[in-house]
């Protein structure tokens, strides 16, 4: 393991799931999740589940480039600042710093309910689809949650908690991913950084202890 819990997708931890990898720990809860939701209409599917650093990096040179659009806290598409740190915050609005995303760690999903979508409809996971056609599901999800009925999930994104917009679409089994952020190391990470062509490269290392206690602390929970 790395500084944040970091596993090749090799690894014997890992299962695929709909054909995404996840840690098998959490299937057992998954299926019984996914069997509640079921029993209540909803389908629960997977969009997104563990992503290797590579993968991570990927999505953030990407945003800094240009190649894939930046989003306001809104969700709405935004300009790209010419200012490195400037950037870099706008890439954070959605994004999460490489070697700490909490894809990282298998444990943590996002998810929609099948039922709801339209034929060949693309995903998005955006606040717009939460208030709008996957509103029900995630009204329910939140009820099973609140009555502790979730099977280890929960929401980790959340109004009031660090710098990172709220996702409702994203879940994590706590109890597995705890045993994974305990390896985190901001000296490991720095260590990452120093040597990957990362964009807004002097930013980070800049900007490395104020960034861990507003966008990665705050989501070991």
């Amino acid at each position: 393991m790395d500084c944040y819990g970091l596993r090749g997708v090799d690894s014997l931890d890992f299962v695929k799931v709909d054909g995404y990898i996840v840690d098998k720990l959490i299937l057992e809860d998954y299926d019984k999740l996914k069997e509640s939701l079921a029993m209540s209409g909803f389908a629960l599917r997977i969009e997104s589940a563990y992503r290797p650093f590579e993968r991570q990096l990927s999505i953030w040179n990407r945003k800094a480039s240009g190649e894939l659009k930046l989003l306001s806290a809104e969700g709405l598409p935004m300009e790209r600042p010419s200012d490195e740190e400037e950037l870099m915050y706008a890439i954070l609005t959605w994004s999460a710093l490489p070697g700490a995303s909490r894809h990282h760690l298998g444990t943590d999903l996002d998810v929609v309910d099948g039922n709801a979508c339209p034929a060949g409809y693309e995903v998005e996971l955006t606040p717009a689809e939460c208030d709008g056609m996957f509103r029900p599901f995630h009204e329910k999800l939140t009820e099973l949650m609140g009555a502790g009925e979730s099977f280890g999930f929960q929401r980790v994104f959340v109004p009031g908690r660090g710098r990172i917009q709220p996702e409702m679409w994203h879940v994590a089994h706590l109890p597995t991913s705890r045993r994974y952020l305990e390896s985190f190391s901001l000296k490991g990470l720095r260590a990452l950084y120093e040597k990957t062509d990362i964009a807004c490269k002097s930013a980070l290392l800049d900007n490395l202890e104020s960034l861990a206690h507003d966008y990665i602390y705050p989501y070991f929970v």
